[in-house]
């Protein structure tokens, strides 16, 4: 295994010490990439919360779904929040968790999406960011 970036040395421990994930834009279509996310890291043992304002109520893999971060119990221990949404929702996301959830570790934001901004922020919090990468994708490479 070739760990030679900070990046990458941030990748693997993400990938060895998250246990709980609020995905942010989990689709309840099979065929959503933010499904396929998803199911894969229920497969490695990692729990996924689904917060999606569209099917808040309903269950998404097994999980209740929340409309926003915000609406998570702070004690559900989510240490990473992944971000299928458009670049232009980061902010706000990023803002929401920073302010709800108190264990939060990690922001990491699917392929194409960024906003060097609020990952500014959130370093500034003390919270690792990840962009524009997906951990499907990253995970296996650590694990």
């Amino acid at each position: 295994m070739d760990i030679d970036t900070v990046e990458d040395q941030d990748i693997a421990r993400i990938a060895r010490d998250t246990r709980i994930v609020a995905m942010v834009g989990l689709s309840p279509n099979e065929a959503r990439p933010s499904w396929g996310v998803a199911r894969y890291l229920q497969s490695q043992g990692i729990r996924v919360i689904p917060v999606n304002p569209g099917h808040a109520g309903g269950t998404i893999l097994g999980e209740p779904v929340h409309a926003t971060l915000a609406d998570i119990p702070a004690d559900a221990g989510v240490q990473m929040v992944d971000v299928f949404r458009r670049s232009d929702a980061v902010e706000a996301i990023v803002d929401q968790a920073l302010a709800h959830l108190p264990d939060l570790r990690v922001i990491w934001t699917q392929l194409g999406v960024r906003d060097d901004a609020a990952a500014a922020r959130a370093r500034a919090a003390g919270v690792t960011v990840v962009q524009d990468r997906c951990p499907k994708i990253e995970f296996p490479r650590f694990l």
